[in-house]
């Protein structure tokens, strides 16, 4: 008889609605990167996401976010269990770096270390399923969830950004080039002045667009400083939206394949692009002349990754994330989003309109997302109905409009930053009327002294 009270308990759990989102969300995230692998193999011949993270549990790891990954992971941890993990991560990266040296199995593309924060990270899942019980056991399993996601996020991305280029022959380079031309051509302006300022402000700005990660990382962990105190995580916080905006993005690559003017006019970089697949030699001191657009060849080997501009909607939301933290945060967050907004245009791997919609982008994701966690409203539901419209519109307007846009700059320019202010308006004010505000204190009467 308590067998089955036992199983009728456990079964009732199963049913739980949060158990059920859980397990809905993990098995289609599986089935996505399954598609996404089969998919990979066929376009590409190359490996996809999952083949390329089973090998790094033994072969050296190319560059991505396994240390990145733990660290969130070890958000659940008591300082305690940190250092252990932290010190046996370290362990078996230098015994995974003397073995390759011994049999000289190094690669000049892997890195020496990540397979011991790899190694860590799934013996925690071994831990929390072996080990732990109950609240112990989720909230293990969320850690080991999150840095999974992570490390899995960047080698879906990788993974994308080659379909692109395998599967997009043709990019809309002129078309985003002449209606670049209602904001003034911001990429030749800003690539002239980098190159003005030489190599210190080249070397600023190139380490910022690189480590963006890194800055993820800072505000995500402080954001989740108090989950091993509190033993759950918050309802929201900047991992959450950094994924999706990475799941999503390269949807919209596939429809409107890019890849930026430095490649497109320009003589490419490391080797990719270049001259022969550039449409002409004119970034960035030559601005273009305005003529009818057109689709035009480009290799097989450059991402068409610039429409919207992921890295400035991942700024915009450190941005975001970063107002609620201190002052030092909040400064950071602030330069980052500049010097990334400064670097997509001055190295010429964005156009202008490509930023537009990145901001557009970022905020439409960040408010799906919170409205996600607080139960959908009406204020909630009309924000993002918004946001996908004036998304929309824009691709529609970047597509088939650009040369109305170029021989009307003093309409069409303000009509885009006004577009893109309204939605960061409408964001403003609607997620600060979420905000609970705090009830005034009621002072006590004072009471009648006794006769």
């Amino acid at each position: 008889m308590f067998s089955r009270i036992s199983c009728r308990t456990k079964f009732a759990a199963w049913r739980r609605p949060r158990v059920i989102l859980w397990a809905t969300a993990s098995a289609v995230a599986l089935g996505f990167l399954v598609a996404l692998e089969i998919i990979a193999r066929r376009s590409t011949g190359q490996p996809g996401p999952l083949t390329t993270q089973v090998r790094e549990v033994i072969f050296a790891p190319k560059p991505g976010p396994l240390y990145a990954g733990m660290a969130l992971m070890m958000v659940v941890l008591t300082w305690r269990q940190r250092f252990i993990a932290l010190g046996a991560a370290i362990g078996i990266d230098i015994v995974f770096v003397l073995v390759r040296r011994a049999i000289g199995a190094e690669t000049p593309e892997g890195h020496f270390f990540g397979n011991g924060a790899l190694w860590v990270i799934l013996g925690c899942a071994v831990i929390a399923v072996t080990r732990r019980t109950g609240k112990e056991r989720v909230l293990l399993l969320k850690g080991v969830g999150l840095g999974l996601l992570l490390v899995a996020g960047r080698k879906t991305g990788d993974s994308w950004l080659l379909i692109t280029a395998k599967t997009r022959p043709e990019v809309l380079d002129p078309y985003l080039a002449t209606a670049d031309h209602a904001l003034g051509n911001p990429s030749w302006v800003a690539g002239r002045l980098l190159q003005a300022t030489g190599p210190v402000g080249t070397h600023l700005l190139d380490v910022v667009y690189a480590q963006l990660a890194v800055a993820a990382i800072v505000v995500a962990l402080y954001q989740l400083r108090n989950v091993a105190a509190e033993r759950r995580f918050p309802r929201h916080h900047l991992v959450r939206t950094f994924l999706v905006i990475g799941l999503l993005g390269p949807a919209i690559y596939m429809i409107f394949p890019v890849v930026g003017p430095i490649f497109a006019y320009g003589p490419g970089t490391s080797g990719t692009g270049g001259p022969e697949w550039a449409v002409a030699d004119l970034w960035p001191h030559t601005p273009l002349s305005i003529g009818v657009p057109h689709p035009v060849p480009y290799d097989g080997i450059t991402p068409r990754n610039c429409m919207p501009s992921l890295h400035t909607a991942w700024a915009t939301t450190i941005f975001i994330h970063s107002r609620k933290g201190p002052p030092l945060l909040r400064a950071a967050g602030a330069f980052w989003l500049v010097a990334t907004l400064c670097a997509t245009l001055g190295f010429g791997y964005h156009y202008g309109v490509d930023l537009v919609a990145g901001v557009v982008f970022a905020l439409t994701i960040e408010a799906a997302m919170r409205a996600f966690d607080r139960g959908w409203d009406r204020s909630g539901i009309r924000l993002v109905a918004y946001g996908t419209t004036v998304f929309a519109a824009l691709l529609v307007s970047y597509r088939y409009l650009p040369v109305e846009m170029a021989e009307h700059p003093w309409v069409a320019g303000p009509l885009l930053l006004l577009a893109m202010a309204s939605v960061i308006y409408g964001y403003v004010r609607t997620t600060r009327a979420w905000e609970p505000k705090a009830a005034p204190v009621r002072r006590p009467e004072p009471q009648p002294e006794p006769v």
